[in-house]
């Protein structure tokens, strides 16, 4: 455990989610390119990316089942497999039609690929090293987002369509031979908290496990903070983001840039998350407010802003986007922490369903907000008057996933009471304890 083929294996693993964010993301830079394109309005636009993210977020669960019965090795190859034949078809799409169904397999395959890389990260590490690799693990994927912000932008907008497609797909081909070459299922720790579980030994079994995972209250309190943490930034990196920026009058590096300092942001707070967790496990749900508070803060600011909103508050806003991205792979630190490792690929899939469930939603609601909005002011469909409007979509979706967050840490707590004797009250209480214990001593 936590040796040099551990750390090899792993290596290769974030190489292939790295790929797939390539392709995730590829479709946010893309946006104005696809409308032109295809010649659709920003409702169809948005299908484009909707559809992708349905199916990332319907497989989660089957694809969290499966993970439990035959190991994270397949998945990540036959994802990879996806991620080629997807983007390959989007490349060759003379229409919206096949675009669609190639989005489709990117979608699919990307669903394989990041619960499948967490689930190997137990498999070869152990110890309070757990929440700092898992922190790694998704920021490091990100690199993807840079990759797609400006090496591709770069190429879509010199080389065309086609070849910038076609090479997204060559990479994927290349992440998947070393996959084939070095990703192996590695040897499984007794657990992470109380009861040791092997892998399910038959799909019967696997199912089985998925019920057990899902009706824990610390699955679903990883589902929720995944929800409210992750959804905004992803629904700003993988469609609306760039339209929204063009509409303000930046140029596509300049957009390209704020993307950026999403990812950078991940790399500086993913590291910091990750110790407070393993220092603080009983306040992570404290963490996932304080990010969904931040967020509801700066984008209220944003979108109140008379005229243009200036670069600075702007970047502010990306900021704490990128703040959401690693906080929400605190939902995933709540799955390993309350189920048993052999139910881990299905609570992992939970949790990775919530956010992803929540950005395809708004993404789908900003659409048509921009595209009523538009006919109704007779301004562009990518105005900012128009995005102003639309955006508040956020507030509805996220706000429900709060009331339901606060609901399942009740529960989860409750559980902790019952089983371990272990009382979690407000945080301000355990501030005044701690004072009044400095003010004795």
């Amino acid at each position: 455990m936590n040796s040099r083929r551990a750390f090899l294996v792993w290596g290769v693993a974030v190489l292939a989610y790295v790929l797939a964010v390539v392709q995730r993301s590829s479709l946010g830079v893309a946006g104005v390119d696809a409308q032109d394109r295809f010649a659709v309005s920003a409702a169809v636009l948005s299908t484009l990316a909707v559809v992708q993210i349905a199916v990332y977020a319907g497989l989660q669960i089957p694809v969290g089942i499966a993970l439990d019965r035959v190991g994270p090795r397949r998945l990540v190859l036959l994802g990879a497999a996806l991620l080629v034949v997807g983007q390959a078809v989007v490349a060759v799409s003379p229409t919206i039609g096949p675009a669609i169904a190639g989005r489709v397999l990117v979608g699919a395959g990307d669903a394989m690929t990041f619960i499948s890389v967490i689930r190997l990260v137990p498999m070869w590490f152990s110890g309070r090293i757990l929440p700092q690799i898992s922190q790694w693990t998704g920021n490091l994927g990100q690199i993807g987002q840079i990759l797609s912000a400006f090496p591709f932008a770069v190429l879509l907008h010199t080389a065309g369509w086609s070849p910038a497609f076609g090479v997204a797909a060559a990479a994927s081909a290349v992440g998947f031979v070393l996959a084939v070459v070095f990703v192996r299922n590695g040897p499984v720790p007794v657990r992470t908290d109380t009861i040791p579980l092997p892998l399910p030994h038959s799909w019967r079994g696997a199912f089985h496990t998925f019920g057990h995972a899902l009706r824990r209250p610390g699955t679903q309190l990883g589902f929720w903070s995944h929800y409210v943490t992750q959804s905004s930034g992803t629904v700003f990196s993988l469609l609306w983001g760039v339209p929204m920026l063009r509409g303000l009058g930046y140029s596509p590096s300049e957009a390209a840039g704020f993307l950026t300092v999403i990812v950078v942001t991940g790399f500086v707070v993913g590291p910091v998350l990750g110790v407070l967790c393993a220092r603080f496990p009983l306040r992570r749900s404290n963490l996932v407010l304080g990010i969904v508070f931040a967020l509801a803060v700066v984008w209220t600011a944003v979108l109140l802003w008379p005229g243009h909103p200036p670069t600075w508050l702007l970047v502010l806003l990306v900021v704490v986007m990128g703040i959401g991205g690693p906080g929400s792979l605190i939902g995933f630190d709540f799955a390993r922490s309350f189920n048993p490792v052999g139910s881990l690929g299905s609570a992992n899939g939970v949790v990775n369903v919530g956010g992803f469930l929540a950005a395809f939603v708004m993404m789908f609601l900003i659409g048509t907000v921009l595209d009523a909005a538009s006919r109704a002011t007779g301004q562009t469909v990518f105005a900012w008057a128009n995005f102003r409007l639309a955006l508040t979509v956020q507030y509805v979706v996220v706000g429900i996933g709060v009331v339901m967050l606060l609901h399942a840490r009740r529960r989860t707590r409750r559980v902790l009471h019952a089983q371990d004797g272990i009382r979690v009250g407000p945080l301000w209480v355990a501030l005044v304890a701690r004072l009044r214990k400095r003010s004795v001593q």
